[in-house]
């Protein structure tokens, strides 16, 4: 039997559910809600309920977007609907918390296509299961110069870059991987091999 009353351990067993959350720090937070103020409790319980009802995707990019409360539907995007935008380039993102990673850093300025996702033949992920197809047909007769993979520096995603650059090299569209190697601060002593590798062939002039 539990040893918390049945109301909070039911809001214990939901917050477990959340990635890297545990039993402790779940029951930290269930009773910081506890004695916190209860407008703030209903407030969140009520972000929390209405977040699949007002949250939808893209239909251009296939990133995050608002509900459109007339039309019933996922509206166009804040960055696709940006006119100041630059609209011959896109970045191919694994996922949409990739593309606000992007965002955040402020050194790109045109538009994205989220993927959903990542090639893995072990985990029955095929190209099919991700946004590829849509991917060429936004790249298909269209402005697009050049298509910047932004997809992680793991197997699945340099398998994904690679799949990406061997469909859209016969449109015509210049096709880059972003830079990887060492972190602003890092010391090279503490640099893994591979990250150490991939610095020195992604180098260049300054």
């Amino acid at each position: 039997m539990s040893a918390y009353p049945a109301p909070l351990a039911r809001l214990i067993h939901e917050l477990c559910k959340l990635p890297g959350v545990g039993e402790k720090t779940a029951a930290r937070l269930a009773f910081h809600l506890l004695k916190g103020k209860k407008e703030d409790a209903l407030e969140l319980a009520d972000s929390i309920g209405t977040l699949k009802q007002e949250m939808g995707l893209c239909p251009s990019c296939f990133g995050l977007s608002e509900m459109d409360p007339q039309a019933g539907q996922e509206a166009i995007c804040r960055v696709c609907q940006d006119p100041r935008r630059e609209r011959e380039k896109i970045c191919v993102v694994e996922e949409p918390a990739d593309m606000i990673a992007v965002e955040r850093s402020q050194e790109y300025r045109g538009l994205y296509h989220v993927l959903h996702g990542a090639i893995s033949p072990l985990d029955g992920v095929g190209p099919d299961a991700l946004r590829i197809k849509e991917l060429v047909r936004r790249v298909e007769g269209s402005q697009i110069q050049e298509v910047i993979v932004a997809t992680n520096p793991t197997v699945e995603g340099e398998t994904t870059a690679l799949y990406i650059s061997k469909v859209l090299k016969p449109l015509g569209v210049k096709v880059t991987r972003i830079a990887r190697g060492l972190p602003m601060g890092g010391d090279l002593e503490y640099a893994d091999a591979v990250t150490l590798g991939k610095a020195i062939e992604g180098r260049r002039e300054i």
